[in-house]
């Protein structure tokens, strides 16, 4: 008996959040087909023309908006911002540095803090029962 392998696909929506792009920011055909996991590796291989300028220009997702930023998706949504925002957008809100952003901004930085803190003293607590 033979076996068939067959061809894993994603909904474009997988495949643009894979690639860190917002999918309405990408061509019609990329939105209205479906990805194999060879194309998507192909495009993550050798980035098109598209797809560069999307990764640098924009619009970006939330989640990329968010880490260009310095802080969360949660974050972002508290300080109103609920939609795709260019390079250009994120580098003014940036510059402009809204007293909602620097409040997010050290809110994000205490999070990271107590995550380093957490592991360390998980590793402490390992440290000590592995003795």
């Amino acid at each position: 008996m033979t076996s068939h392998q067959s061809t894993q696909t994603m909904k474009p929506a997988t495949a643009a959040k894979k690639l860190g792009v917002y999918l309405e920011a990408t061509p019609a055909e990329f939105q209205e087909g479906v990805v194999s996991r060879t194309e998507l590796s192909a495009l993550q291989a050798d980035p098109p023309e598209w797809l560069l300028e999307l990764r640098r220009n924009g619009p970006h997702p939330r989640p990329v908006v968010a880490a260009k930023l310095g802080i969360s998706i949660s974050g972002l949504a508290r300080g109103g911002i609920t939609e795709a925002l260019t390079t250009e957008q994120i580098d003014a809100l940036k510059n402009d540095s809204p007293e909602w952003l620097q409040k997010e901004r050290a809110t994000q930085a205490e999070v990271r803090k107590e995550t380093v803190r957490i592991k360390e003293k998980n590793a402490e607590r390992e440290a000590k029962a592995g003795e």
